[in-house]
């Protein structure tokens, strides 16, 4: 077959579907540039049997035992290397302008597939069941409060993740792989963007193609083994009240006030009430869900008389005073107030050492769905413990998600060490000391931690506007194609001529 040197005309159809893959190509498409995108295909079906076969284990299997470690290991690099092998393609494909004429759409679906497997990274992290998971999940919320998406989108909510990250993303991101390769297939590879830039056809290199498929599958079992994924134990409602109960006790009574915060200044303690972003769906009564809710489970056991009936039949004057006068005494107490003063302090301690012995978390669940972890993680979020820990890490970011992976503590259990009241303080949490280096963290999140060390920095808005400025971004990536001039770049700065290497000369 004579071999085509030339720049023959952009045809709308190229080769049919004689066979499955692509048997003749140009020269160049035997060069690891153009198997980014199998590479991508091959991580994402890691992703898929390794995160099969953790669903069906189950979280304590994937968090404790050896072999569920391995597999947790190996869905962590395969989301690592399908993210970076999906973003090398793109850049590729932009280079070389391979989105021209009918491949535009081409370009558009695999943006697409880019963007939804970035999300669903972070679906992934908030039902890995370990601090991460804890820490994502409530700056995830405040990302998808702050774009307007919280009312559908709910990291505190396991079901309602698991659904999006097992049933639904999945699916979406196969569809688009799927649609992708056909239009990839029907279309051809492009050729290059200049017609005196030669090129010649020969056969595809499959035996290549799939040995470098093999050779990422084998790097990453390596990868799962040498640098396995971390694991920091969450933090439970049982420790901070067993070993800070003071704190504990002075949260509720805030949250009994339904108040917005407590104290003043840099110490201030915000409260779920006072939460503030695009849209707030937590806008239930902190009151019933965290004092009235536990408090009738524990009277129901006739271990405690109910001193909170006559509490509640009292003016919102006296209850006023009484929620002033617990504050004082869980704190310095410099009004000097005493238990048989206010009743309400009795019910809070009571419901702190619930909480000490872990009843009080079960009475908390058993109010919501069952799997929404949204009541306690607000608490969480309320106690403030949460914060020290994550910025002692090393994984301290205020809109969403973290640069870095956690830093576990190797020579502590759980990685960490215990809450203890001092620890308000991120400086008196004990130095983390690593007996190895734990893998990249989400990376793909940079464009959000500039921001915040930026633009966002002192924006009260940050959430939402931070949602709407990568909603731009996305947009734009999807719109290359097709803006004049941007499209045209790979062409004017030459870019395209590293990866669309001309033929040697035949001798």
């Amino acid at each position: 077959m004579k071999e085509e040197t030339g720049f023959p005309e952009e045809k709308k159809l190229g080769p049919q579907f004689a066979d499955l893959m692509i048997d003749k190509a140009p020269q160049y498409a035997n060069r690891i540039f153009y198997s980014l995108g199998f590479l991508a295909a091959v991580s994402f079906i890691m992703l898929v049997i390794s995160g099969v076969v953790e669903l069906f284990f189950g979280s304590t299997w994937w968090l404790t035992n050896p072999v569920g470690v391995f597999f947790r290991s190996v869905h962590l690099w395969s989301s690592q290397a399908f993210v970076i092998f999906m973003l090398l393609h793109l850049i590729v494909v932009f280079c070389t302008m391979g989105y021209r004429g009918p491949r535009k759409i081409t370009w558009v679906i695999g943006a697409l597939m880019f963007m939804t497997a970035i999300t669903e990274t972070e679906f992934g992290y908030a039902l890995r069941g370990d601090f991460s998971t804890q820490w994502r999940a409530l700056q995830g919320a405040d990302f998808f409060n702050g774009s307007g998406l919280g009312w559908w989108i709910n990291p505190l909510n396991t079901v309602n993740i698991i659904g999006m990250h097992v049933a639904i993303v999945p699916f979406i991101i196969f569809a688009l792989l799927s649609l992708h390769y056909i239009l990839v297939r029907f279309l051809g590879l492009a050729t290059p963007p200049k017609a005196d830039h030669p090129y010649k056809i020969e056969k595809a290199n499959h035996t290549m193609l799939f040995l470098r498929g093999g050779v990422v599958a084998v790097v990453i079992l390596i990868l799962a083994v040498l640098l396995p994924s971390p694991y920091v134990k969450v933090v439970t409602l049982k420790e901070v009240a067993s070993t800070d109960p003071n704190l504990f006790a002075t949260t509720l009574v805030g949250e009994f006030g339904r108040l917005q915060q407590i104290g003043t200044g840099d110490n201030a303690q915000t409260l779920t009430t006072g939460y503030s972003d695009n849209i707030d769906p937590y806008t239930w009564n902190t009151r019933k869900v965290y004092i009235d809710g536990p408090w009738a489970s524990l009277t129901a056991t006739g271990q405690v008389p109910n001193l909170l009936a006559p509490i509640e039949k009292m003016t919102p004057a006296q209850q006023k005073q009484l929620i002033n006068d617990a504050i004082d005494f869980f704190g310095d107490n410099k009004g000097k107030v005493t238990e048989a003063q206010d009743p309400l302090i009795t019910v809070v301690k009571d419901l702190t050492k619930m909480a000490a012995t872990g009843y009080y978390d079960k009475a908390l669940r058993g109010e919501g769905e069952l799997g929404d972890e949204t009541y306690a993680l607000r608490l969480m979020a309320d106690l403030g413990v949460l914060d020290s820990y994550a910025h002692k890490m090393g994984i301290k970011t205020s809109q969403m998600g973290m640069l870095k992976e956690e830093k576990p503590d190797m020579n502590l259990p759980g990685g960490r060490a215990e809450w203890q009241p001092a620890f308000a303080d991120p400086s008196k949490i004990p130095p983390i000391k690593l007996a190895r280096p734990v893998p990249p963290g989400a990376w793909w999140l940079a464009p959000i931690g500039i921001m915040d060390g930026t633009i966002l920095k002192t924006d009260d808005n940050g959430d939402r506007d931070g949602a709407y400025i990568l909603g731009l971004l996305g947009l734009i990536l999807l719109a290359i194609p097709f803006i004049p001039g941007v499209n045209r770049l790979p062409v004017v700065l030459g870019l395209y001529k590293f990866f669309q290497k001309k033929p040697k000369e035949d001798k």
